[in-house]
């Protein structure tokens, strides 16, 4: 079997098209199969299904939440097997590993019609090595404690969720940052943490975020793990030291994909980090989604690199 794909119908643009599930299984004809899992135990026999049939390439019909948990399925039904080659055909509300990739933009169906095409003309596609992270055996590409769960929180409770939406939220939070307003305040709670890693130790402090990520886009353009594009096989780590007031000052050089003063952060290339805060649980950010870890200790450490479909 050629493609395998997994249709998330609960991702942004899907949710508004549930019948594109069906119009790409009649698009696959006999080159491959459509997967809709409504859980995780259906996500889980989809990637029993497609090891068995022999999938040569799996495409993910929806956001960078969807592609963090089918990849964690997968990677844990085929072990240590090389796992396929991976689309990623967005769909969702966020697409930010797509945009980092600067993989091609569009619908979801017409990004499938056009990898059918290639893979029926040269099977040997081409494909980009990129490395996930592991979070806590959770594997995806963006990671991050403090200020970036909370804005993303504040981003998901304005109930519709979209690019332009995001855009407006960051734009709120400067402007809360500005006349330290209750926005401000939301966003300025920060984690107290230490934070080991195998280049050295962060002393136990309050930080306005410690974030790490293998691809260098957060979101919106901003590029904070502007070395992890150059540094494969590593995590970019980046802890910011400073207060809301001088994160939104170093905006413009994140955008730029520029250190930030070397006052107001610190970063390094690690392979393995380990956060142990003074309380938990502890809430945190995979791929644009937002979960909360029981313990008050988390380790992330690089994860298995994926050949993804250019």
């Amino acid at each position: 079997m050629a493609i395998g794909v997994v249709f998330n119908p609960r991702a942004g643009r899907n949710r508004r098209d549930p019948r594109a599930a069906e119009r790409m299984k009649r698009m696959l004809g006999d080159h491959g199969v459509v997967s809709a899992p409504e859980s995780l135990d259906e996500l889980a026999r989809a990637a029993e299904d497609f090891r068995r049939q022999g999938i040569d390439v799996l495409a993910i019909a929806g956001g960078d939440g969807t592609n963090h948990v089918t990849l964690t399925h997968f990677a844990a039904v085929y072990g240590d097997s090389p796992l396929p080659k991976l689309a990623l055909l967005r769909g969702g509300t966020m697409n930010t590993v797509a945009d980092s990739l600067s993989l091609p933009r569009g619908k979801p169906e017409g990004l499938l019609d056009r990898l059918l095409r290639k893979y029926l003309e040269k099977p040997a596609i081409d494909t980009v090595e990129q490395w996930t992270l592991s979070v806590e055996g959770q594997l995806g590409f963006l990671w991050g404690l403090g200020v970036v769960p909370q804005f993303l929180r504040e981003y998901y409770d304005t109930g519709a969720p979209s690019p332009k939406t995001a855009a407006i939220t960051l734009a709120k939070g400067v402007g809360s940052t500005l006349v330290r307003g209750e926005m401000f305040r939301r966003l300025s709670e920060g984690v107290r943490c230490e934070v080991e890693h195998d280049a050295g130790v962060w002393t136990e402090r309050d930080w306005f975020t410690v974030t790490a990520g293998t691809i260098a886009d957060i979101g919106l353009g901003f590029k904070p793990f502007h070395r992890a594009p150059k540094a494969p096989g590593f995590v970019h780590l980046l802890g910011v030291t400073t207060n809301a007031m001088g994160f939104v000052l170093d905006l413009p050089k994140i955008f730029r994909a520029k250190p930030m003063r070397e006052d107001r952060a610190i970063d390094a290339l690690v392979t393995r980090l380990t956060v142990r805060a003074n309380k938990g649980p502890l809430r945190y950010m995979i791929d644009g989604d937002v979960r909360t870890h029981e313990s008050n200790e988390m380790t992330v450490r690089i994860g298995r690199p994926v050949a993804i479909v250019r």
